[in-house]
């Protein structure tokens, strides 16, 4: 258990970020640095919370990084741009966020007196496009040069490389988490699981993009949080990677709209639509490392998942909350 601490959680604001600082907060001195461009934590409850202070800042000015980190003992490092649409649309912002951004960070965590952990988030999306029981020792494999969709990964698995580079060249206590496909309340941006469940909700079309059979696995934010705690403390995790992801709760992307409409009993039809970007067409993790180093195993089965995220999102309805699930769903994240 991590106590009595100072965290300093870049991209705090975010989805995963919102959801590890609420975690967090009741024991422990947080700062969130981040630009607040989408803002999970708002909803909840720890936003207004004593320890919890918030600048709002950018990765990429260096300064104002070095200024907010002083005084850390932790550094979980979520900022970053992603989504497929908006990586495609913004492939040099992506890389440089991703690449400088984090780079800044890093340097930012050296200066500090007593930092016992940084850990740094990466994406399954390094494993490429077909990614069967990955590991974390297998080969990376990116796409072709010159797909926009690709920026992200190439940017991510270079944050990777600087992560465990700082560790092994400077001694900074470092650990990179590769999530895969997390979902649940308080989602920002863009995300299948998110949409879906939006727009079921709403008895609207759920757009499945390309023919559906997009083999993802799937896990809640619960059990992605679970494992940063778990890779913030164990000391075994220092200088190592892992995939973060549940294993169990697999499913087509066609199949998962059709589970998330009968699950939540919506009148829903699925239709197809073109794909609109290169996608990747199997990503499942193995997540013995997972369970051998940091001792955790995702618990939440998808049918809990599913049912926990609509509880969300009905509150927000009943607040005359605006979803916005009308958008484009493009590939499927």
């Amino acid at each position: 258990m991590i106590k009595d601490q100072n965290i300093f959680i870049t991209g705090g604001a975010g989805f995963i970020g919102s959801t590890l600082v609420n975690a967090l907060v009741a024991n422990n001195k947080i700062t969130v640095f981040d630009s607040m461009a989408r803002n999970a934590l708002k909803r909840l409850p720890c936003a207004t919370h004593s320890n919890l202070s918030i600048v709002q800042g950018d990765v990429m000015d260096k300064n104002a990084v070095m200024q907010a980190i002083k005084g850390a003992n932790y550094v979980v490092h979520c900022a970053g741009v992603a989504g497929i649409d908006t990586v495609i649309k913004k492939p040099t912002h992506t890389m440089n966020v991703n690449i400088i951004g984090s780079s800044n960070v890093l340097e930012a965590a050296l200066t500090l007196a007593d930092c016992k952990r940084v850990v740094c988030f990466s994406t399954s999306e390094v494993f490429g496009s077909q990614a069967m029981d990955v590991r974390e020792s297998d080969r990376t494999v990116i796409g072709a040069a010159g797909h926009a969709r690709w920026t992200y990964a190439v940017s991510k698995l270079a944050e990777e490389h600087l992560a465990i580079a700082y560790h092994q060249e400077f001694g900074l206590p470092t650990t990179v988490l590769r999530p895969f496909n997390i979902y649940g309340p308080g989602q920002v941006g863009e995300g299948a699981l998110k949409i879906f469940i939006q727009r079921a909700l709403q008895d609207q079309p759920l757009y499945v993009y390309g023919n559906g059979t997009q083999i993802r696995a799937w896990c809640y934010v619960d059990d992605m949080v679970k494992a940063t705690l778990c890779a913030m403390f164990a000391a075994s995790a220092i200088g190592e990677s892992f995939n973060i992801g549940n294993a169990r709760s697999v499913e087509t992307i066609f199949g998962l709209a059709n589970t998330v409409v009968r699950t939540l009993n919506s009148k829903s039809s699925v239709e197809f639509r073109p794909a609109l970007s290169a996608d990747i067409e199997l990503r499942i993790p193995c997540v013995e490392k997972m369970r051998e180093i940091l001792g955790l195993e995702a618990t939440v089965d998808l049918h809990e998942g599913i049912l926990r995220t609509a509880d969300f999102y009905r509150a927000l309805m009943a607040h005359d909350e605006p979803m916005h699930a009308t958008g484009q769903l493009c590939a499927q994240k």
